[in-house]
């Protein structure tokens, strides 16, 4: 069996989606400081096309924290979640008159960091 450490923090990484940066952000800062339960829940019901990148990103850095580190998925929360900008991929699409015209494919990263909850026992604090 895994032992538990305290402030244990699981993290996952997804990196090349093909979205924007500021497509993602708008979600992740929905979901920042959320706990895991909330956070799927919120993921399933926005219309947003990031959510679903996001949600299987959330959902890896649960399996993570329980197959690893041996952490329950009902104690965790977002702590940290964060989008970056990734490589721009450039095609050319064809137009009028043999020109060609310069498209850009933003990519980014989305990297989740989920910690477990501190328990807050006021049953042992004797004043």
């Amino acid at each position: 069996m895994i032992k538990k450490t305290p402030g244990t923090e699981t993290r996952a990484l997804a990196r090349h989606i093909g979205m924007s940066a500021q497509k993602a952000r708008r979600v992740i800062d929905q979901i920042r400081g959320c706990s895991y339960e909330q956070t799927l829940m919120i993921l399933e019901l926005m219309p947003y096309r990031a959510c679903y990148p996001i949600f299987k990103l959330v959902y890896s850095a649960a399996a993570n924290a329980s197959h690893n580190k041996g952490l329950k998925e009902a104690d965790l929360f977002i702590s940290k979640a964060e989008v970056n900008e990734g490589v721009i991929l450039k095609r050319l699409k064809p137009r009028a008159r043999g020109r060609s015209y310069a498209i850009k494919r933003p990519t980014c990263h989305i990297s989740i960091v989920l910690s477990e909850r501190p328990n807050l026992n006021l049953k042992n604090n004797s004043f």
